[in-house]
C-alpha cells in the first residue's frame, strides 16, 4: 500500500518544536472532529471508572513500576480493560470504551496534555503490537485535537497509519478485529485530516526552521498525496464495496459479490467510509467532477450506510453540496444543503450536552452560509424552519448581496468553504514564502469570476417579470447598455439559468432544465416573455404547524 521508505530516517533527525506553525490550522474548522450527533450518552452521569470491577488489572507486576503521576491507577485499569475487550472482540463494550470512557478520562487527566506514550504503556500491555497501534491512533488524534503537533508528531503518526493499514490490508485472510462504526469512520476522517494538516504545515515555509525544512526535503514520501489516495482505493477494492452498493441498488443480495473480505463488517465499513473520504479529498484538491464520480454507487435519496454515523452523513451532504455549488448546479446544491440542515434542525436539541455540540453548530453555520450563496444565485423554496434560520444567520449578508456588494459573497465563501490543498510540496529553496493560501485564493478567484458573470441577472429577471413582450433596445436603455451588449447578457441569462438537475440515479447524474421561473425567447429585436408560475405547496406549511402544536401540547402536559 505504501511506497517503501526507511523508517529509521523518520527518527534520525532532530526537529525543534513548532508551536507557532499549526495554530492557524487548528483555529479554522476541523472536519475530523465532528462528533457522533446521535450519541446521547451523558458523560457526567457515568460512574467513576475506578469503581468498575471490569477495570481491575489481570494480575502480575506489569506496569506496577510506572509512577502514578505519569500513569494514574484509573488510567492503568482503563488501558487493561481496553486491551482485554479488544482482544475478546466485545463490540458493545468497545463502543462504550471508545465513545464514553476514553473521553471522560481525557477530560479528567489529559485535557491539556497528551496521553502517555505507547512506550510508557508497553510493559503494561505485554507489548501487544495490535493494541499499541490502535492506542497510538487515539494518542496522536488527541494531540491534533487539543495540542500543537510538531513535525515529529506528523512523521510518527504517518508511520503509525502505515502499520495500521498494512495490518488490515496485507493479511491473506480477514483480520480478527471488531471496532465500532464510529471509530472506523474517525480513522478514515482523521487520516485525511492529518494529511490536510501536514500539507498546510509544510506550505508555511516562513514558519519552519532550517532543520525542519531539511527533514521535509529528505522525506517527500511522508503524507504523499499518491499514498493517501492509494490507501483509500486499496480499502475500497479490498472490501468490494462498489460492487456491493451496485448490487443493493439493483435489488440483489450484496453478500453474493462481497467476497471473503467484504463480508466482514470491518472491511465493508472501512471501504464505504473510504468512498466518503475520496469525496472529501477530491473536493479539497478542487476536482469536483471526480468527487461526485466516486459517489456513483451511493444513493443519496435513500437511507444508506452513511446514516449509521451522523458525522459521516453530515460530511457527505456538505461536500456533495459544495461540489454542486462550484459546478454551477445550484438547484442540487440548495437541495443538499437544505436536506441536511433540516436533519440538523430536528436533532440538534437532543445533543446540547454532547461533546460534539460546538462542532455541530459550526458545521450548521457553514451550511447556512453556503445555502445563502446558492439561494442568492438561484432562489428556491426551502423548509420554513430552515429558511427562518437562514434569515437569522445570513439575512444581513443576503441584503448586501441584493445591493450588489461582492464582498458579501467573499465573506460567506471564506467562512464556509473547506480548506483547499495543493497536492505538491512547496519550493524549499524559497523558505521565506508561504504557499498555504494559494489553493484557497485560486478557488475564490474562480468563484467570484462566476458571480461577476451573473451580477446583472437578478436585475434582468426583475424587468422580464414586468412585461410579456418588449424590444431589446428599450430594455437595454433601462440598464444603460447598448443593444448588442445587452443581447450578450440575455444569452448569458439563458446559459446560466439552464442547469444540470438531479432527478434520479447517482449524485453525478442530472438532466439539463431551466432553473428560473421566467422564460423568454428572442424574435429578431423583440423579447417574448413567459412567466412560469410555480404552484406553492401548502402541505409543508401545515405539517410544520401541526408539529409545533403537538410539541406545545406535549410540553404543556
Amino acid at each position: 500500500v505504501f511506497a517503501p521508505f526507511a523508517r529509521e530516517q523518520l527518527h534520525s533527525h532532530t526537529v525543534a518544536s513548532c508551536s507557532s506553525c499549526i495554530s492557524e490550522v487548528l483555529a479554522m474548522y476541523d472536519p475530523r472532529y465532528q462528533e457522533d450527533y446521535g450519541d446521547q450518552v451523558d458523560a457526567d452521569g457515568l460512574p467513576n471508572l475506578q469503581q468498575y470491577s471490569d477495570f481491575e488489572p489481570r494480575g502480575g507486576d506489569d506496569g506496577a513500576d510506572i509512577p502514578s503521576y505519569i500513569l494514574p491507577q484509573a488510567v492503568k485499569d482503563f488501558i487493561l480493560h481496553f486491551q482485554r475487550n479488544l482482544n475478546d472482540s466485545n463490540p458493545y463494550e468497545m463502543e462504550s470504551i471508545y465513545e464514553s470512557h476514553f473521553r471522560r478520562l481525557t477530560d479528567r487527566y489529559f485535557k491539556d496534555q497528551p496521553w502517555p506514550t505507547a512506550e510508557t504503556i508497553t510493559p503494561l500491555v505485554n507489548n501487544d503490537l495490535r493494541f499499541l497501534t490502535l492506542y497510538k491512533e487515539l494518542y496522536f488524534r488527541h494531540i491534533y485535537a487539543k495540542l500543537q503537533p510538531t513535525l515529529d508528531h506528523h512523521f510518527e503518526s504517518y508511520e503509525n497509519y502505515c502499520d495500521l493499514f498494512n495490518y488490515v490490508l496485507d493479511s491473506e485472510s480477514p483480520v480478527d478485529l471488531e471496532l465500532p462504526n464510529r471509530w472506523l469512520w474517525d480513522i478514515i476522517d482523521e487520516f485525511i485530516y492529518q494529511f490536510q494538516s501536514f500539507t498546510q504545515f509544510r506550505a508555511k515555509l516562513s514558519s519552519r526552521t532550517p532543520e525542519e525544512i531539511t527533514a521535509l526535503r529528505q522525506n517527500p514520501q511522508v503524507w504523499n498525496v499518491h499514498i493517501v489516495l492509494n490507501v483509500l482505493h486499496s480499502l475500497i477494492d479490498k472490501s468490494n464495496i462498489s460492487a456491493q452498493l451496485k448490487a443493493m441498488s439493483e435489488g440483489r443480495d450484496a453478500n453474493e459479490v462481497a467476497g471473503e473480505f467484504g463480508s466482514k463488517a470491518l472491511y465493508k465499513m472501512l471501504g464505504y467510509f473510504s468512498l466518503v473520504g475520496l469525496l472529501r479529498l477530491h473536493t479539497l484538491l478542487g476536482d469536483y467532477h471526480q468527487a461526485l464520480q466516486v459517489m456513483e454507487n451511493i444513493e443519496l435519496n435513500k437511507k444508506g450506510l452513511f446514516s449509521r454515523v451522523p458525522a459521516c452523513q453530515i460530511t457527505v451532504f456538505y461536500y456533495i453540496g459544495f461540489a454542486y455549488l462550484m459546478m454551477r448546479r445550484y438547484q442540487d446544491a440548495v437541495r443538499s444543503f437544505a436536506n441536511i440542515l433540516y436533519y440538523i434542525l430536528k436533532t440538534q436539541n437532543l445533543h446540547t450536552r454532547s461533546a460534539g455540540f460546538e462542532m455541530l453548530i459550526k458545521r450548521r453555520d457553514q451550511l447556512l452560509n453556503l445555502l445563502a450563496i446558492a439561494m442568492s444565485v438561484c432562489p428556491q423554496r426551502v423548509d420554513e424552519g430552515v429558511h427562518q434560520q437562514l434569515l437569522e444567520k445570513c439575512g444581513d449578508r443576503m441584503q448586501r448581496i441584493q445591493r450588489g456588494e461582492e464582498s458579501a459573497y467573499e465573506e460567506l465563501f471564506q467562512y464556509s468553504c473547506p480548506k483547499f490543498l495543493s497536492p505538491i510540496p512547496p519550493n524549499y529553496d524559497e523558505p521565506s514564502a508561504n504557499h498555504h493560501q494559494e489553493p484557497y485564493n485560486l478557488q475564490l478567484k474562480l468563484f467570484l469570476e462566476e458571480i461577476r458573470q451573473q451580477a446583472l441577472l437578478p436585475t434582468i429577471r426583475s424587468y422580464l417579470k414586468l412585461y410579456s413582450t418588449m424590444p431589446i433596445t428599450k430594455l437595454a436603455s433601462f440598464l444603460e447598455l447598448d443593444p448588442e451588449t445587452f443581447r450578450t447578457h440575455l444569452h448569458s441569462y439563458k446559459h446560466k439559468t439552464n442547469q444540470l438537475v438531479w432527478s434520479s440515479g447517482t449524485a453525478f447524474d442530472g438532466n439539463r432544465v431551466p432553473s428560473d421561473d421566467v422564460d423568454f425567447f428572442i424574435d429578431q429585436d423583440m423579447i417574448h416573455i413567459a412567466d412560469v408560475k410555480v404552484a406553492r405547496c401548502f402541505g409543508e406549511y401545515f405539517v410544520h404547524q401541526i408539529d409545533k402544536m403537538t410539541a406545545g401540547n406535549n410540553k404543556a402536559k
